[in-house]
């Protein structure tokens, strides 16, 4: 004999419907904010490593998640959030999606939770790091950093042949510094409790991030005296730890050659598998990069 079904019965499994669907939705929340997420990759700036069309696993215990202390992000603000215990730290040459960091038309670091960038970690806190004549270098890291052949390409392509907007580097100050995506440096990365001596010239290369933690303006008054919020300094203890990020295409990237540091909380995670790639304008599937890994 059949089974009739009544009001009553029809409505205990939509219920149980939506009790299901609620929480396959907070799990897949869950896994996408503690554990993995997945970015396209839009550019050719980490060429040959990753291409436009790559979609790349980022894997978020690595680092450990951001829990955000609040959600309600206006314009400028501080980025307030804590992170879980990672199974290591970033190392040299990992591939990092982080947020990227500067407001342009304002030239002040500030959070953007929808603006994402992949590059190459080439410093890590504490770090002091070079260019010279092309060629990534690190104080204290003997090996490769990025891809040799691409630096080799940088270094062998005369002056005159690259642009000006691509050549000249951070800080931009011709007359002091001069820096090119050629000979850059030498730069320390601020970590946290690392302290610099400052002077009214080179207060350029740590404004954004001394700006960014004290909320105050660093300024050279009218007496040529470097001031904080309007009192005068010569020295600065970072408060927190920061990164230098580089694409692997050294002639193509916009990176922190241009822009400077990032902050560890604007860090979403660690690059470790293309997932599949797929041609942007053909739509042609790669079957050579479906799941290749990205081991260093």
């Amino acid at each position: 004999m059949k089974k009739r079904w009544n009001f009553w019965d029809i409505l205990l499994y939509v219920m149980y419907a939506f009790i299901g669907i609620g929480v396959l939705i907070g799990l897949f929340i869950a896994l996408r904010v503690y554990v993995v997420d997945q970015f396209v990759i839009p550019t050719d700036s980490m060429r040959p490593t990753l291409i436009p069309g790559d979609y790349v696993i980022v894997n978020k215990l690595i680092a450990g998640a951001r829990i955000y202390d609040r959600l309600d992000f206006g314009e400028g603000d501080r980025l307030e959030c804590h992170r879980t215990k990672g199974l290591r730290k970033v190392e040299h040459n990992d591939i990092v999606i982080f947020n990227f960091p500067i407001n342009r038309r304002k030239y002040k670091m500030e959070f953007k939770i929808n603006y994402v960038y992949a590059k190459r970690c080439i410093g890590l806190p504490g770090d002091t790091v070079r260019i010279r004549n092309g060629y990534f270098r690190n104080s204290n890291y003997d090996g490769v950093l990025g891809v040799e052949e691409e630096q080799r390409r940088l270094s062998e392509t005369p002056d005159s042949l690259i642009a000006d907007n691509v050549l000249h580097a951070f800080p931009f100050d011709f007359r002091h510094y001069g820096w090119t995506v050629k000979e850059f440096g030498p730069l320390y990365v601020p970590r946290a409790g690392g302290q610099v001596m400052l002077d009214t010239v080179n207060f350029q290369l740590y404004r954004l991030v001394i700006e960014y933690e004290t909320g105050e303006k660093l300024r050279v008054d009218a007496q040529r005296r470097l001031t904080l919020g309007g009192k005068p300094i010569d020295s600065y203890t970072f408060q927190g730890d920061y990164y230098f990020f580089c694409g692997d295409q050294v002639l193509n990237s916009n990176d922190s050659r241009y822009w400077g540091f990032v902050p560890e909380e604007f860090i979403v995670g660690v690059v470790t598998r293309i997932t599949y790639s797929r041609d942007r304008e053909s739509g042609e599937f790669r079957w050579d990069r479906l799941l290749k890994s990205l081991k260093k």
